[in-house]
């Protein structure tokens, strides 16, 4: 269904479908910012385009809600310029994540229960199961490849994922009662002891 959608937009007036296009993710980011999971129809009506239209970018309520996550664009959370420490590589990261995370939070939120309510068989597709923070973790820690085994060294980023995220801001707001800036403060400080310990006593490895 996705390459279909994509195909279309392949077509002709490339310029003006990709208007069509940006308008419709415009107007799904602001209905998921309202606390709203919107539907394709949702969409083309507050963006003023026909449903017919909007269907040939987006088949399914899945395929929008996929272009409109906010991470889909990010492919790193280091800086141009990132440090060489690891211990600060990882910082940065965990910092910038989290910022992004309270920027679209109300969309984050809604990404994560949709997470949980779809059909199993098509979580995978959504952006909190792709893995990114998973990647950015990782080109934090690189310089640890050669002190740890790769089993060890994917616990290690595993365990800090566990930490930080839309889950954790989640959890240490609503139910540890937490403000933001304290639930990120506590994130950075448990990445950066995971770090630590990983570095003093390796992770164990799954049986």
């Amino acid at each position: 269904m996705w390459a279909m959608s994509t195909s279309y937009e392949a077509g002709g007036r490339s310029a003006q479908k990709a208007r069509t296009r940006a308008a419709l993710v415009a107007a799904a980011r602001d209905l998921v910012a309202a606390g709203l999971t919107p539907t394709v129809e949702d969409a083309a009506e507050a963006a003023a385009i026909s449903r017919t239209t909007a269907y040939r970018y987006f088949p399914s309520k899945r395929a929008l809600l996929l272009a409109a996550h906010p991470e889909m664009n990010a492919t790193s959370m280091l800086s141009p310029n990132p440090p060489d420490d690891v211990a600060d590589r990882l910082d940065s990261v965990v910092s910038n994540f989290s910022a992004m995370i309270l920027d679209t939070e109300t969309q984050q939120r809604t990404m994560l229960r949709l997470s949980l309510e779809i059909d199993p068989s098509e979580r995978g597709d959504l952006p909190l199961r792709q893995g990114r923070a998973i990647g950015w973790i990782t080109e934090a820690l690189e310089e640890l490849r050669g002190a740890l085994s790769d089993e060890q060294f994917m616990q290690l980023v595993r365990s800090i994922r566990a930490t930080i995220g839309i889950e954790a801001i989640v959890w240490l707001v609503d139910v540890a009662g937490l403000s933001r800036n304290d639930a990120v403060a506590l994130t950075r400080w448990s990445a950066q002891a995971l770090l630590q310990r990983a570095t003093e006593i390796p992770p164990p490895v799954p049986s």
